[in-house]
């Protein structure tokens, strides 16, 4: 069988409608490679915060309120876009939302600690938006049997979009220093640069992808926020009735709160404790990237084959491996190898979870279970990074404690994992259609 066949496709589906999907991952990538691992995340502590105590904790701070955000208000967002079959709408106004505000951090410098604390709330919390949308298109385009590899196409499609704006970014970086350009200056273009990429190729899955949900009429009838916080409700009353999916919720708060770690953190750790150089930190997220796609491709076939939870299990204690090996080592060479497990569990486990929301979301509700899915992940992105940099601060700025404490999360994560029953749950999903 083809790598990329049609037969795990849904009736009606073509490659091209996928393409255009994945092209969204692509689209998008960019942005947290760029602005929040590789790039700004340690300009702002470095340069805008000048290496304040509380830099850190403020970087943490930032993303928090921007996932607080999208948590209390996702849900009801995508219940609002099943009703109104809007998904791809809405996805439009968030893409423009994140590609105009990305563009603004290249106004920020140091001292402007204010205005860069604003725009990545902003910014964050209408990638956020994006990305969530963007999940619940997944069942209707892939088969449940396929949900896996389908979606490790996504995901490791979308590697080579950060790894597209964070080269350019790079070379251009590399330039810049050799012409004695200051840090202010060229993060500002690396900024533009990735604006521009999210928005140009984000117009590939506007052509491509389609709206196959249909409107609720009744629905329709009540004031359209109103009538999503009422459906929300009612899911919420109905969530006995998809156990596995709330488990599956829980068990994501705990692990993409490690997850987020990682991508939050990971150039202000290389840089702050380790040692690396600016450019270093930009080719070591840029082979991370490179090790994700690969992780998210061939993990995707992998769960299918072997099964969506015993593969979510494997790729935890990669992750528990990894912050052991950041936590422990103090050269360069150690940390490229915790990187490079990182960048492997990193696109597996955000591609298994992906895959196994969508088995357990009902077809009806999909953009509103995503919503849920998406409440989980961003009370995840709260828990993980804020604890990170609450404990460097109180620690005075011992990171190595922090990340080690991230053992935890994925602990936790597996326990959790071991309460989900794949069958009873796509038999829930399956008996609401």
């Amino acid at each position: 069988m083809a790598i990329f066949s049609q037969d795990a496709l849904n009736p009606g589906v073509k490659k091209r409608e996928v393409f255009g999907w994945a092209m969204y991952d692509f689209a998008n990538s960019g942005y947290t490679t760029v602005v929040i691992t590789a790039v700004y995340a340690a300009y702002f502590v470095g340069g805008i915060a000048q290496k304040a105590e509380w830099a850190t904790f403020a970087w943490t701070l930032a993303l928090s309120i921007s996932y607080a955000i999208v948590m209390l208000t996702m849900p009801s967002i995508g219940a609002l876009a099943d009703m109104r079959a809007a998904k791809k709408r809405f996805l439009m106004v968030f893409t423009a939302g994140c590609v105009v505000s990305t563009a603004a951090l290249a106004f920020t410098g140091p001292g402007t600690v204010t205005l860069a604390f604003i725009l990545i709330v902003v910014s964050n919390t209408f990638y956020s938006y994006g990305e969530t949308l963007t999940a619940a298109f997944l069942p209707e385009l892939a088969k449940q049997e396929a949900l896996g590899k389908v979606s490790g196409w996504g995901w490791s499609f979308g590697y080579f979009g950060g790894m597209l704006a964070l080269g350019i970014s790079l070379g251009y970086v590399i330039w810049a220093q050799g012409h004695g350009i200051p840090a202010e200056k060229f993060v500002a273009v690396t900024m533009i640069i990735t604006a521009v990429i999210y928005g140009a190729a984000s117009l590939v899955t506007f052509k491509l992808l389609q709206e196959r949900a249909q409107p609720n009429p009744a629905a329709l009838q009540t004031s359209g926020f109103k009538a999503s916080l009422d459906q929300l409700k009612t899911t919420f009353a109905q969530a006995r009735e998809y156990k596995d999916f709330m488990w599956l919720m829980l068990c994501a708060v705990f692990y993409q709160g490690g997850v987020m770690v990682a991508i939050s953190i990971a150039a202000i750790y290389a840089e702050q404790v380790i040692g690396f150089k600016q450019q270093e930190t930009m080719v070591l997220i840029f082979v991370l990237n490179l090790a994700a796609a690969g992780g998210a491709f061939a993990f995707g076939y992998f769960q299918d084959r072997v099964g969506h939870k015993f593969g979510l299990g494997i790729t935890l204690v990669g992750w528990i491996a990894t912050c052991i090996i950041a936590a422990l080592t103090t050269t360069k060479g150690g940390f490229w190898y915790a990187a490079a497990l990182a960048g492997v569990c990193m696109g597996s486990s955000q591609s298994a979870g992906r895959a196994m929301a969508g088995m357990f979301a009902p077809k009806a509700q999909l953009a509103e279970f995503y919503g849920l899915w998406g409440f989980a992940t961003r009370l995840a992105s709260i828990i993980g990074p804020l604890t990170y940099g609450a404990i460097t601060w109180v620690t005075g700025g011992n990171q190595r404690i922090a990340i080690a404490s991230t053992t935890l999360l994925f602990i936790a994560g597996l326990i959790v994992l071991t309460k989900i029953d794949v069958q009873r749950g796509q038999r829930a999903a399956a008996s609401s259609a």
